[in-house]
């Protein structure tokens, strides 16, 4: 095909991504402080208790803490700036980080389950008030770290992930408490292995959860609620496109969605104003502000790949070799 080629960006090339990264550090670093404080007290009662329910909810308040260590790792890499080798800076770091985390969630999680199972056959005897009070200031502290973390920038995986761990400690603490309850009032002890199974299952849905996010953007599926062939039908239908091919929309991190396509525009049309007009509709319909088109004159019959409906019939959801 004969053709002029375009390269360009629909913006400018500043790569920095760690706005907000800062505040997010102390934020982070508070509610980490806090779990971390507890989660040792948790372990120390549920010893002398002999509570699976609080040395349980003390494992997940564990994973609590290694979510918040590596989301305020992720946040201080994060306000590195691009350069070298890393030409998009660090900004991956908080999807490997929240990998790393829900692997260590569902293999706590399972610990958990299958002691929690075991203790179902033969419940052991507990000190259900120390079980209560622990259950309660656990309670409490798990709601100053949650508040802490809706102050920083949720839409970070990171910071999201670990705030829903937050969460689910949350109600960790309040099975903690009514297993204490149960045992207290009727000498109910199965209640506290019961509670222990809850506990574990909380940790199981936040760690599948969480592998499947990361596993999205690691294997650079399109960002979720976007459509890669709606959107290759949206750019066919901007004025002064013929055709649209190698079309990828992937994820570099949470928040960070990218788009790269080679447009075909009409012969008589302006190049550069067409590829405007695309980043223009990239952005406003679906917050593509990072796009990488490359413009090339022809007729639609010159677009090798393209069909009726002027964008590839399989638009890839991968990014390109880059």
């Amino acid at each position: 095909m004969s053709a002029t080629t375009h390269h360009g960006h629909d913006h400018d090339h500043d790569h920095h991504h760690g706005v907000g990264a800062d505040d997010d550090r102390r934020w982070v670093a508070l509610a980490l402080g806090i779990t971390a404080t507890f989660m040792l007290v948790e372990v120390v009662a549920g010893i002398v208790s002999g509570s699976l329910a609080l040395l349980s909810d003390a494992a997940h308040m564990l994973t609590d803490a290694g979510a918040l260590a590596l989301a305020l790792g992720a946040a201080t890499l994060a306000l590195r700036p691009a350069g070298g080798r890393y030409t998009f800076g660090l900004a991956r770091a908080e999807i490997l980080s929240g990998l790393i985390n829900a692997v260590a969630l569902l293999a706590l999680g399972l610990v958990v389950a299958i002691e929690a199972v075991r203790r179902l056959v033969d419940p052991p005897e507990i000190e259900a008030g120390i079980v209560i009070v622990v259950g309660v200031v656990g309670a409490l502290a798990n709601i100053a770290s949650a508040y802490a973390l809706s102050r920083a920038q949720r839409r970070s995986m990171n910071v999201e992930g670990a705030r829903l761990h937050v969460l689910a400690d949350l109600f960790g603490s309040v099975a903690a408490i009514v297993a204490g309850v149960a045992v207290l009032a009727g000498d109910w002890r199965i209640a506290d292995p019961l509670a222990s199974l809850v506990v574990a299952g909380l940790m199981l849905r936040g760690g599948l959860r969480l592998t499947t996010r990361t596993a999205r953007v690691l294997l650079e599926a399109a960002p979720a609620g976007t459509d890669p062939d709606e959107v290759g039908a949206t750019i066919a239908a901007v004025p002064g496109v013929s055709g649209v091919h190698d079309l990828h929309v992937w994820e570099l991190t949470t928040g960070f969605p990218a788009l790269s396509a080679h447009l075909v525009v009409a012969v008589d049309a302006d190049p550069d104003a067409v590829r405007g007009r695309v980043g223009a509709v990239l952005a406003e319909r679906y917050g593509l502000d990072h796009a990488t088109l490359q413009v090339e004159r022809g007729a639609q019959d010159d677009c090798v790949g393209c069909d009726g409906t002027h964008h590839a019939p399989a638009a890839s959801a991968s990014a390109p070799g880059r």
